[in-house]
């Protein structure tokens, strides 16, 4: 009997597509506030209460909470009064705004910005080319920054990122031992995440923030400590790219190759293999290269010269 033969191809089918379904009942959840609202009531509600709380129909929400109960990111409990609601410790851990790891603004930016650009996915196939002119009716040489249509989209984006961070930046710089370099750079960091756990790990290091001019003004006003503001410049050394590695025969990860295809979609770039990373380094003159699989979201590849 051979191995396809175990698979149950429709239920596969029906997972993948149901999986924007998934999706788009959990940023709703987040957009709307039923975790943060459960987390602050401290115990369990009925979903007459957090519809009147959140100002929604009651039908609604009740089928909301539901389908959450279902992502295993609600329990329910039933009750002489009815079914009350409660969070699971993921959604205590990662979708409630006050939670250190929260994923809050990450997940607002792929239901406000990436989901809509993904709904022209077969025609940025066609064309190679980023869909941000049909998804919003806006060209993108009008966006801001070339890739945020506003200041808050961009703010937005900037939380998410050093949300992922508070994940899987200690993996990332962990990978290799860096502590040989002292002065370090961080080329398109954002609001400083990555920079921040490279500092806990290394604190004899100096980090150095590159990114668009908007983008450093206001990680410097809403995100990086005044102490870890120093701007210094240093040649030679090494380079630590982070990035989501496909696998050489092409075979995954699947969430590289999703990110790939939202590269596509947004920024008309790609994911790579090792190999190709590799290959990009060595022209740029790096001889010394290593790759490590932290066996999370990101991996790392050292490059030295």
């Amino acid at each position: 009997m051979s191995s396809t033969e175990d698979l149950d191809y429709p239920q596969i089918l029906f997972q993948y597509n149901n999986g924007f379904l998934v999706s788009k009942i959990m940023f709703t959840a987040c957009e709307l506030g039923v975790f943060d609202l459960l987390l602050k009531s401290e115990g369990s509600l009925s979903s007459d209460a957090i519809a009147e709380r959140l100002g929604t129909s009651i039908s609604g929400m009740e089928r909301l909470l539901d389908a959450c109960v279902g992502l295993k990111l609600l329990e329910v409990e039933m009750k002489s009064e009815g079914a009350f609601y409660r969070n699971t410790e993921l959604s205590n851990l990662y979708l409630t705004k006050s939670s250190p790891k929260s994923q809050y603004h990450n997940l607002m930016y792929y239901s406000k910005t990436v989901y809509l650009c993904w709904h022209y996915l077969t025609d940025a196939v066609r064309d190679g080319k980023n869909q941000y002119e049909r998804a919003f009716g806006v060209s993108s040489k009008d966006l801001f920054g070339a890739l945020y249509r506003s200041e808050e989209e961009m703010i937005q984006f900037m939380y998410g990122l050093n949300a992922i961070w508070s994940i899987c930046g200690r993996d990332v710089i962990a990978a290799f031992d860096l502590s040989p370099f002292t002065v370090i750079y961080d080329l398109g960091g954002c609001a400083g995440g990555l920079a921040q756990e490279c500092i806990s790990l290394y604190p004899k290091s100096t980090v150095t923030i590159y990114d668009l001019p908007k983008v450093v003004q206001v990680a410097k006003e809403r995100f990086v400590p005044p102490e870890e503001r120093q701007i210094t410049f240093h040649e030679g050394g090494g380079v630590l790219l982070v990035e989501t590695l496909l696998n050489e025969d092409k075979t995954g990860p699947l969430e590289a190759q999703l990110y790939s295809m939202n590269m596509l979609v947004q920024a008309e770039g790609k994911e790579r293999t090792p190999t190709e990373y590799s290959k990009l380094l060595a022209a740029a003159g790096f001889r010394e290269i290593q790759v490590k699989k932290t066996g999370k979201l990101y991996d790392a590849i050292l490059g030295r010269k």
